[in-house]
């Protein structure tokens, strides 16, 4: 096992400590792999004030090299990133190094958008109300940003907020999950390395308890961007009250296996539906978490899906031929084992299931779940593969699609081009991808959801860089 890392607080430039710290363990394991402070509301404020009285000079040029060297650092430590994302959340290895390289495009797309331009022009004679002027738009940043993020990528969604960030000038305070910590101070280190003014960047730790509230409510943070769980992203809702907040929450999505295919086109859905429901343990709110199958070719889809699992290598998250590893704790994978359980109690049929070991969730298929069982219609946050058969009727599909609170992402396997037309306008959801897993995207792309989901506000570098901006018009006269 790996030495104990214990880190501090990174607060206006200084590395900060507590007496009192929160331990953070591997999920294969449970053994301490790090500790970093337990924080205070104090050490946000003084976050918060450092970050609203620094104003940033940094040129486009200047902010686009900080980007870039950045994304090139992740590469040069990709071994170090991917260790410490698997010592502390538990993915495979092979997961991880994916997650360092997603990280690496953020940077990259953040890097290239900091040197565009995103002024406006309007030219006021065209009416028969018209002067000879010209209004102007220029995007200006805000006093603070307040950023919370999740455990189930400690890297790239914390990428996801602060690129962005940086990009438009601005100063972003980073409170991420008590459970996976270290990463997130690991970047902070890497982009003052890349030439970040520290003052642009800092992250405080902490139980939610002590420090949640000053997060959300503190005076200089202009905009709240959260991801993470449909309770606490509603209760910011309620306490931000005036504050920007972009609330990126849970997911319940589905893949849709249509009756139009043939025997090759069923197994490409079947690899799709086994890596959307395994990448990441099945720790993403874009995952599979239903398949819903038409009843017609179920028959013929389940054995190929049944096969796929099978052949999932899971174990040892450090071994590279692991290609699945953890869930993020104990407690964690025996909730979604007996969902699964329980789901068989109401007429589902477990078709494989290796055994849970600890956090170790292997990847369970279970067949005729009933669409209205908590496995389904709960998120369920792990590697299962839950398949439910539904009519051959594409209307009754989507209706029984729409019917959870949650409307993130979805994926769609068909050939007809009328019905994909049909799922693309019928389906409740942010994100529709035909042939392709319900989280397919690229980092710059806008992603977001409705409903539970999130208050549709889109995330993907281009759109986090409008969201963290106030827009100033100007007008000069103009003969």
């Amino acid at each position: 096992m790996t030495d104990i890392r214990h880190e501090g607080m990174r607060i206006g430039g200084q590395v900060v400590f507590t007496d009192r710290v929160i331990e953070v363990r591997y999920p294969y394991t449970n053994e301490v792999v790090g500790t970093v402070p337990a924080g205070t509301a104090e050490h946000a404020r003084r976050a918060f004030d450092i970050a609203a009285n620094y104003r940033s000079r940094l040129t486009r040029y200047e902010r686009s090299q900080i980007l870039k060297r950045t994304g090139e650092i992740i590469g040069e430590r990709r071994d170090y990133l991917a260790k410490w994302l698997v010592l502390e959340l538990g993915i495979c290895w092979q997961h991880a190094v994916y997650e360092t390289k997603r990280a690496q495009d953020v940077y990259t797309f953040a890097a290239a958008q900091a040197l565009q331009d995103d002024g406006q022009i309007f030219s006021c004679d065209l009416t028969h109300n018209g002067k000879n002027r010209k209004i102007y738009t220029k995007r200006e940043p805000v006093r603070a940003i307040s950023a919370i993020t999740p455990f189930n990528h400690p890297l790239n969604m914390v990428s996801h907020k602060v690129a962005p960030s940086i990009a438009t000038n601005n100063c972003i305070v980073l409170k991420p999950t008590e459970l996976t910590p270290l990463t997130a101070l690991t970047l902070a280190d890497i982009l003052y390395e890349a030439g970040l003014p520290p003052e642009m960047f800092q992250v405080v730790t902490g139980l939610p308890a002590d420090i949640g509230d000053e997060m959300i409510t503190n005076p200089n943070a202009d905009i709240i961007t959260f991801t993470g769980g449909v309770p606490v992203g509603k209760m910011i809702a309620a306490k931000a009250v005036y504050k920007r907040q972009a609330l990126e929450l849970g997911g319940n999505d589905p893949l849709i296996v249509l009756n139009d295919l043939d025997d090759a086109d069923l197994d490409k859905a079947a690899t799709i539906a086994v890596a959307g429901a395994t990448g990441n343990s099945g720790q993403r709110c874009t995952a599979v978490k239903r398949i819903l199958v038409q009843e017609s070719v179920a028959d013929r889809f389940v054995p190929m899906v049944l096969e796929k699992a099978r052949k999932i290598r899971f174990g040892d998250p450090m071994d590279p031929e692991t290609e699945l590893g953890c869930v993020i704790h104990e407690g964690a994978a025996a909730l979604f084992e007996r969902r699964v359980y329980m789901a068989a109690d109401q007429g589902a049929k477990v078709l494989y299931d290796p055994g849970r070991k600890g956090a170790l969730l292997p990847p369970i298929v279970v067949d005729h779940v009933p669409h209205a069982s908590e496995l389904v219609m709960e998120e369920t946050f792990g590697p299962v593969i839950p398949i439910v058969r539904v009519p051959d009727d594409d209307a009754e599909v989507m209706r029984i699609s729409n019917s959870t609170p949650f409307g993130l992402s979805s994926g769609v396997c068909t050939n007809d081009f009328r019905r994909m037309q049909a799922f693309i306008e019928g389906l409740d959801v942010g994100t529709v991808n035909i042939w392709e897993q319900p989280g397919y995207r690229i980092e710059t792309s806008p992603f977001g959801g409705i409903k539970d989901s999130g208050n549709g506000v889109k995330e993907g570098v281009t759109e986090a860089m409008k969201f963290f901006t106030n827009v100033k018009t100007y007008s000069l006269p103009w003969p």
